[in-house]
């Protein structure tokens, strides 16, 4: 689709929630000491944060807008919308936003529903809740991303366990005439919508007794059809090839000097791909700040956490910082925003105990 923009919208704060529970990946005891070493080498990944099974990704998302909202000052019942974006919702139904409406304290009459999306979901969350906020002039919007996906990949599966981690976020909006305008890609190649994908568990193939058997594939993973499967190569293939046309596209579709923007926050897919793609891109080093080592591929809250871990001082020191966020991945789909921050809150990473 063509390139869009969105106007009156401003960020005024953003916030990170990961578990306190850290999984370090020279503990895995079914890989040995280099295959362990080669894995760190190509991802970028030391360790993850990974929750239990009685906190999902709602939890986390709700720890970070409550502190959120707490330190902006915002009266609830001023919020009028809240989307929740993620892979692992608590429920096949009801809405995972209702249930956090409801936890948070906001009015009724606020909107509220859910998009099921991974590593683009971030960019893709910006879009529709800025386009809402801007069309019917709402005054105050929240945007919680997250994914536990720790909770649907196989503890013996060697490509995706050592992978990813969990985390959520939250992200205050506001209507402001102001505002620099978002300038968003968006696109989507349903074509490899098979590299990334849970086979059971949705209608189209629901619960069998089958479907729990663990299976030993060819890579020497070990896994049921309720767990994560990634294709590796499609999606590196994808990841380079794709995400610096989107780059360029939206550079050249609003005359932006790439010289000129502060930060190029990618999606965390792993070091191996991102490294490529911003030597593609010939983007210093310094410029494209990365999370993955401490907490891995946090899929949809990949941006924010990298955002809130790695530049949060900038935000601060600069007070208007320009940043082209790109997200990557299951769809297979990909997004791209330009923005500016200023005098945007950026609270310091929260951690959540797994007994609370």
């Amino acid at each position: 689709m063509p390139c869009f923009k969105i106007n009156n919208i401003s960020i005024k704060g953003i916030s990170a929630c990961v578990p306190q529970r850290k999984a370090n990946n020279t503990d895995i005891d079914f890989l040995s000491e280099d295959e362990i070493n080669k894995f760190i080498e190509i991802t970028g990944v030391e360790s993850r944060r990974v929750t239990n099974d009685k906190t999902c990704t709602s939890d986390l998302c709700f720890k970070a807008a409550d502190k959120l909202i707490s330190n902006l000052k915002w009266n609830k019942n001023d919020i009028n919308i809240v989307v929740f974006v993620s892979q692992t919702a608590d429920y096949l139904l009801p809405i995972t936003s209702a249930i956090l409406q409801n936890k948070l304290g906001l009015s009724k009459e606020c909107i509220a529903f859910d998009i099921s999306l991974g590593c683009s979901g971030y960019v893709y969350g910006l879009s529709v809740i800025s386009s809402f906020m801007s069309a019917c002039k709402l005054n105050k919007g929240l945007l919680l991303v997250g994914d536990t996906i720790s909770k649907i990949v196989s503890p013996e599966d060697r490509g995706t366990l050592p992978l990813f981690g969990d985390a959520g976020s939250a992200t205050c909006l506001e209507y402001n005439k102001d505002a620099t305008p978002f300038l968003f890609d968006l696109g989507t190649d349903g074509n490899g919508s098979n590299s990334i994908i849970v086979p059971s568990g949705g209608a189209r193939n629901p619960h069998k007794l089958d479907s729990f058997v663990y299976r030993e594939y060819e890579s020497k993973a070990k896994r049921n059809d309720f767990h994560l499967i990634l294709e590796g190569m499609d999606v590196f293939s994808f990841g380079i090839t794709q995400v610096p046309k989107t780059v360029k596209k939206t550079l050249e579709a609003f005359s932006l000097d790439i010289d000129e923007i502060d930060y190029f926050v990618f999606h965390q897919a792993n070091k191996m791909m991102n490294s490529m793609i911003a030597k593609k891109l010939k983007l210093p080093s310094e410029k494209v700040p990365t999370s993955l080592k401490y907490f891995g591929n946090t899929s949809s809250a990949s941006i924010p956490l990298t955002i809130v871990t790695q530049i949060k001082s900038e935000i601060f020191i600069n007070r208007n910082v320009k940043m082209l966020l790109c997200g990557f991945g299951v769809g297979l789909s990909w997004g791209t925003l330009h923005l500016e921050l200023s005098n945007t809150v950026c609270l310091e990473l929260i951690e959540f105990q797994n007994h609370e």
